[in-house]
């Protein structure tokens, strides 16, 4: 499968191939699969080694002795283990599920300092969150980092349709102008598959073997992939209080999108949950990149990171096929563009997948209980607010409050209707969410 990590990695080997490499990721997004078919196609050599496996690499790195000497013992165990002479000047070190070592991310440093060039690729299902609690700050700036998440659906319809329906659609989004109306709804058909099914790999690769029938399609990799992430959540925390407060918070996420109050509330958890509780178990989760937290603001004015309220959020799951599993909900409604409240808010969270990947912060406006702007980006056009419809009724009486009030270069509505533009107003179809940058 084509990812658009794989370009970032080539700009590494190509500008700062002597600094080691990070690629941080929720577990199964596809870390180690793109790692490994990068390494194959643009490398003589490299050499992979798992440290959730090789637990003897981990210990070596917890021993009183000179980095020389660790990378000397790591090179025999390598020649041991493998059956490879590697060559640091020259060969690829992955270095996989790094977080289980905490000596070994903070040796990155001097590696990256030493006579000799390493290359160094790793990567970390809970690297993120290892990073943040690390007992020594991990020294920023001696990595390279890359954030990598579920497949968008840009990279969905390069698997389904190829690269020239992507480019079209880019062409459109430029100029405005609406596509041809069959081409609108097949897409539109293929978005609703992705609705359903989300970015992960694995489920990607199911649905196209099943020739995309939804009743095909196995429910058990979903839930086998947020059973995993539960299993995670007992490591790196506190004591196992946190774990179940991690827990209780993320399975919660599904009745706190789109609640009346418009926010994340705690008291939805348990009756008597309360902030300071769950503190952690939020930064918890936000670290390993399962969740994305978007922070009201009020004014909404540049710089929006500036008027942001910390305490005041929504909570999304990393990926919408993920959420729907959490929600139990029955693929069939998605597929037949059903009518239900919920379907707005499965659309809300798939947006928020798209723009995740494109934007480093997002954002969400209100003024009070009746007006209320879904989203809000920051880019080279000024603050933009976009709005969410999960059909082809586009009215809004939020959004033009919002226009009325901030007057922005231009608003963006993403809903089923083909692309336009009027009255300032870009129309977005909900398929091409990744055209906003």
């Amino acid at each position: 499968m084509k990812r658009k990590v794989y370009d970032e990695l080539l700009k590494w080997k190509e500008n700062a191939i002597e600094s080691p490499l990070m690629i941080i990721g929720a577990r199964q997004v596809g870390k180690t699969y793109i790692i490994k078919e990068f390494c194959k196609k643009e490398f003589e050599r490299y050499v992979y080694i798992d440290l959730l496996e090789d637990e003897n690499i981990v210990e070596l790195f917890k021993r009183p002795i000179s980095l020389t000497e660790k990378m000397s013992l790591l090179k025999a165990i390598i020649k041991n283990t493998k059956n490879i002479n590697i060559d640091y000047s020259s060969d690829v070190l992955v270095i996989d599920e790094i977080q289980e070592s905490e000596e070994l991310i903070s040796s990155l440093k001097q590696l990256k300092e030493s006579d000799i060039p390493y290359k160094i690729l790793c990567a970390g299902s809970l690297l993120g969150v290892k990073l943040k609690r690390m007992s020594k700050p991990f020294p920023v700036g001696k990595s390279e980092m890359i954030y990598m998440y579920p497949m968008d659906f840009e990279e969905f319809l390069w698997e389904t349709m190829g690269k020239e329906i992507v480019d079209m659609i880019y062409e459109h989004a430029k100029t405005n102008e609406p596509l041809v109306d069959t081409i609108h709804e097949e897409l539109l058909s293929l978005y609703r598959l992705y609705l359903c099914v989300g970015g992960m790999p694995e489920c990607v690769d199911n649905i196209l073997k099943m020739n995309k029938d939804v009743v095909s399609f196995d429910k058990k990799i979903p839930k086998k992939i947020t059973e995993g992430y539960a299993k995670d959540m007992s490591r790196y925390v506190k004591d196992e209080t946190e774990t179940i407060r991690i827990e209780k918070l993320y399975k919660s996420i599904p009745s706190q999108i789109g609640n009346k109050a418009n926010k994340f509330q705690y008291a939805k958890i348990d009756r008597n949950a309360r902030k300071t509780n769950y503190e952690t178990a939020l930064s918890w989760l936000e670290s390993s990149m399962i969740v994305t937290k978007v922070c009201y603001i009020n004014p909404s004015e540049i710089p929006p990171e500036v008027y942001k309220d910390e305490d005041v959020f929504k909570l999304y799951v990393s990926d919408v096929g993920l959420l729907n599993s959490l929600a139990f909900m029955n693929l069939s409604d998605i597929i037949l563009d059903n009518g239900f409240v919920f379907k707005g808010n499965i659309t809300e969270n798939y947006v928020c997948n798209q723009l995740k990947i494109n934007f480093e912060n997002l954002y969400y406006w209100k003024s009070d209980n009746l007006s209320e702007v879904d989203f809000i980006i920051y880019n080279n056009d000024g603050v933009i607010p976009i709005e969410v419809k999960a059909g082809n009724k586009v009215q809004s009486k939020s959004l033009n409050i919002y226009i009325e009030k901030y007057k922005p270069k231009y608003a963006i509505r993403l809903s089923a209707k083909n692309f336009g533009y009027d009255n300032n107003i870009k129309s977005v179809p909900l398929y091409a969410a990744f055209t906003i940058r």
